[in-house]
């Protein structure tokens, strides 16, 4: 399978936005839920949102809901992830990957990961 590809991140005030965007090919892609995630420095990976492949089941971490919202493209087969209200503590490499089945915020149900695209928000 095809590696994902992210995007999309660059450093920005707090407070700004940023869009992500992942971008797979359409074996990795089709039928499958993508997730996000984020590991900061020094602390594990953690959930921050999912989307089926229908785009009708999204699920979001609590810290980021209200401020992030996770879509898809399934035709250029790409998932987006727009951060907006942005704090220092959203600074973290965000990672895109895909799971059979339902959107899910366990890691481990996701596959295929990319590697990853930096984040920094500055004070």
């Amino acid at each position: 399978q095809v590696q994902p590809v992210e995007s999309g991140g660059g450093l920005v005030q707090a407070g700004g936005s940023l869009r992500l965007s992942c971008a797979t090919s359409e074996r990795t892609f089709s039928g499958y839920a993508m997730g996000w995630f984020r590991q900061a420095p020094g602390k594990e990976r953690e959930f921050v949102a999912a989307i089926s492949w229908s785009g009708s089941d999204i699920l979001y971490a609590d810290s980021v809901k209200d401020r992030f919202t996770v879509s898809r493209d399934n035709v250029k087969n790409t998932v987006y992830l727009q951060m907006s209200s942005l704090k220092a503590e959203d600074t973290a490499v965000y990672y895109c990957a895909a799971a059979l089945g339902l959107p899910t915020p366990v890691s481990y149900r996701y596959t295929n990961w990319g590697q990853g695209t930096q984040v920094t928000v500055s004070l």
